[in-house]
């Protein structure tokens, strides 16, 4: 089969190398054409690695490049926004890791050019944490298992603090811009079993002030290192998300969701379940039909030759869960409630 899809890679990380190349070039008639990554030297060693053809320069040659069609950003958020709107200009699909941008304002933008484009496809890629369950999370809650839902909780687990560590990407507000930590893809696993938020209070803490980055210097850090935030969701109830870099030992590494009738517990691979009649918690087991799986290469490959829409994720849903994100900052410097 011809390859009716090109993409040209920008951004080389730990997700690019262990999931988008290798499966990209599993599907039939999709080659990856070239690959930059953040130094020449790195670079050739994913070309090498991969058997990919061609190595650029700099970004920008990614998309100019005739040969490509398809453009896969797996880059840090400091480049989401001007790749994908670099893109979109040029008329190439676009596959952007998440988070979707550094702010909602960037988010705004990359949306507003996927709506001026739309016989382009665009996708984020979603979050993997309730994949597996999410069909039969839905199904549970439709069919009443849950009665009302009142209260969600969120909270994972960390480590003991590193004070020495180097300045971690994430940590850099330079590369993240308002992420924090796994909140975005915590949040937006959340709202597509329940619903979105439309106010939210935070509080966080950073323990250690300043690090050494990369190249020796010391910086301050920004982002914080363990987060608490409560909100308001749209289907009335009240949500309890934790992040957390310092949380050692914590018991409980767990997603609930609390209703009147029932509960649902999400770790990471088992979904556990109890109504008001029973005495503990029991592992609902999932049905091959009905469990979920990674397939991001094959939605976005299968987006582009017209045989499915992209669910997994919008940049509708990109957008919303940055502004929730802007909402979160905004909170943890004023101190009070904030809309989304």
């Amino acid at each position: 089969m011809a390859s009716d899809i090109r993409v040209g890679i920008i951004g080389a990380g730990s997700n690019t190398t262990a999931k988008h190349i290798p499966l990209f070039k599993a599907i039939d008639g999709v080659e990856i054409v070239g690959v930059v990554n953040r130094s020449k030297e790195s670079s050739i060693n994913v070309a090498r690695s991969f058997d990919v053809p061609k190595i650029y320069d700099k970004w920008e040659d990614a998309i100019t490049d005739p040969e490509t069609n398809a453009i896969v950003v797996g880059t840090w958020p400091y480049l989401h926004c001007p790749v994908t709107l670099a893109a979109l200009e040029s008329g190439k699909h676009v596959l952007t890791e998440a988070r979707m941008a550094m702010n909602a304002d960037e988010a705004l933008q990359m949306f507003n050019a996927s709506q001026a484009n739309p016989r382009l496809v665009t996708q984020v890629v979603p979050s993997p944490i309730t994949l597996f369950a999410d069909a039969a999370i839905k199904r549970l809650i439709s069919e009443g298992y849950l009665g009302r839902l009142l209260v969600v909780e969120s909270r994972i687990r960390g480590q003991f603090l590193d004070s020495e560590a180097s300045l971690h990407w994430r940590q850099n507000i330079d590369y993240s811009g308002n992420n924090i930590m796994a909140m975005g893809i915590y949040y937006e696993a959340l709202v597509r079993s329940v619903s979105r938020a439309t106010k939210v209070i935070a509080q966080a803490k950073t323990f250690t002030k300043h690090r050494r980055s990369e190249n020796g210097t010391l910086q301050l850090v920004n982002i914080p290192e363990h987060l608490d935030l409560v909100a308001d969701l749209e289907c009335g109830a009240q949500m309890h998300l934790q992040q957390s870099s310092v949380t050692s030992f914590m018991d409980d590494d767990a997603i609930y969701l609390f209703g009147s009738h029932g509960t649902l517990k999400i770790t990471s691979d088992r979904l556990f379940g109890a109504t008001k009649d029973a005495n503990e918690l029991k592992e609902i087991q999932i049905e091959k039909c009905e469990r979920g799986e990674w397939q991001v290469e094959e939605d976005f490959v299968a987006a582009i030759r017209g045989e499915r829409k992209i669910t997994h994720t919008t940049f509708s849903d990109g957008l919303h869960y940055m502004q929730f994100t802007d909402a979160v900052n905004r909170s943890l410097t004023s101190g009070r409630l904030e809309l989304i």
